[in-house]
């Protein structure tokens, strides 16, 4: 990459991190902080973790298409002041229904999928996969970071603190936005980075993208239920206060990183990538089965959380590789944008059910629900055809001289790797073996 894309790379992977960082500080602590709430109930702890979710579903791809309309960056600056204002409403608030509406107000700010399409505008085809990479690890990296400094930051200052510290993290981001991010010179629609209404009828009836969408959205909905009673848990049965459960995520994360990388080097390295998808999803049920029974054992849920967390990268990983697999030339953007989708309806699912079961039926009974989800996520993934190993590949149309649509077509079809092409205006996509294609 050039030293502009790295540049624009690493300050919206930071950008993207400071949203998702105080998103995500908030689940290990909230069950046991809203507690102490009036009014509150079970119920509505759900709904608090979950309903930043449905407001992020229903508008991340409205805000996509408006950042084609009037910039990137007005769209990025809105979306972050709405995500403030929901964190200072959540840190004032002093009912469960309060911090409700600034969940809702933070989730408004919905411009994931812009910060993606800014990226595209600021990187050259061919580097952009390297691009996109960054700021998928950057969001394990503050997934991570969230877990353990949730706890920690809990104990100095509070959940409101939490929320106060997010909103200054919003602020920071503007001045990143405007300050460090360069702009391009161009706002071009990109295929591979943005979705295509056309093509949601295409993507919405291809079985083997329906079955990624569903397993992402059972994979959040049973985070978030989890980690409704996960604290309790932690609380009542293993004597842990709030500030020290950060003794357990902190090992358990380090452990479970380590564990993922072989498993994704097999899975993509040894094309085994069905068999490590299905064994994932195997032992995040298995987790929950030893929650079940042996949620008042320290040792074994310490052992359980391994497992899921274990599972759970691996997953967060290898679905949206799965889904540059499995869709179709030229229509990856509206892929990732519907897989988004269903993510993040994944999220406010879990925390609305998961918070009804844990008022009816107890810390067991998000347990018993959690596992019986995976389960179903395991047959209707056993049912998946293996997926073709192919990378999406970019070249500009500037290479090919002016070339006629269908020369271009036929010239690239006929090298080695190649599988899929689809030509639009300013690109050429491609979907090509790896290991076959010739790249010079």
């Amino acid at each position: 990459m050039t030293p502009i894309e790295r540049k624009s790379a690493l300050s919206l992977a930071l950008l993207m991190s400071f949203r998702m960082l105080g998103l995500f500080m908030i689940l290990p602590v909230f069950s046991l902080y809203a507690q102490h709430l009036p009014g509150v109930t079970p119920h509505l702890i759900g709904m608090a973790l979950g309903i930043y979710g449905l407001t992020q579903a229903c508008l991340q791809l409205p805000f996509g298409i408006l950042s084609d309309k009037i910039g990137r960056k007005p769209v990025i600056f809105m979306g972050l002041v709405l995500f403030a204002i929901g964190s200072v409403v959540a840190a004032l608030a002093h009912s469960i229904e309060g911090i409700i509406i600034g969940r809702a107000i933070q989730g408004g700010g919905a411009v994931g999928s812009v910060i993606i399409a800014l990226l595209a505008d600021s990187t050259k085809d061919e580097n952009r996969t390297k691009a996109m990479a960054t700021i998928g690890m950057t969001i394990g990296l503050a997934f991570a970071i969230a877990m353990v400094a949730g706890p920690a930051l809990n104990s100095v200052i509070g959940v409101s603190g939490i929320f106060w510290l997010t909103a200054v993290l919003a602020v920071l981001g503007i001045g990143v936005l405007f300050w460090v991010v360069p702009t391009p010179q161009n706002n071009v629609f990109h295929r591979d980075a943005e979705a295509v209404p056309a093509l949601f009828k295409q993507i919405l009836t291809n079985p083997e993208l329906l079955r990624l969408d569903f397993a992402i959205f059972v994979q959040h909905a049973v985070l978030t239920a989890t980690f409704i009673v996960i604290p309790l848990a932690l609380t009542h049965y293993a004597g842990l206060p709030s500030a020290h459960q950060w003794w357990v995520y902190l090992p358990v994360l380090l452990f479970a990183f380590i564990l993922m990388v072989p498993f994704i080097i097999i899975a993509e390295k040894k094309r085994k990538m069905k068999g490590v998808f299905i064994g994932s999803i195997f032992t995040i049920a298995l987790s929950q089965f030893i929650l079940i029974f042996l949620h008042t054992h320290i040792i074994s849920f310490v052992i359980a959380l391994l497992l899921f967390f274990t599972a759970f990268t691996i997953l967060e990983a290898s679905l949206p590789s799965l889904i540059s697999k499995v869709a179709p030339a030229g229509s990856k953007g509206t892929a990732m944008g519907v897989y988004s989708t269903a993510q993040f309806f994944g999220i406010f699912i879990g925390g609305a059910v998961g918070g009804w079961i844990y008022a009816s039926h107890g810390i067991v009974g998000v347990f018993i629900f959690c596992c019986v989800a995976s389960l179903i996520w395991l047959l209707v993934a056993l049912t998946m055809e293996k997926p073709p190993h192919l990378a999406t590949k970019m070249l500009s149309r500037e290479q090919f001289s002016g070339q006629a649509e269908a020369q271009i077509m036929a010239d690239v079809k006929a090298q080695a790797g190649v599988h899929e092409v689809f030509i639009d205006e300013h690109t050429v996509y491609l979907k090509v073996d790896s290991q076959v294609y010739d790249k010079a």
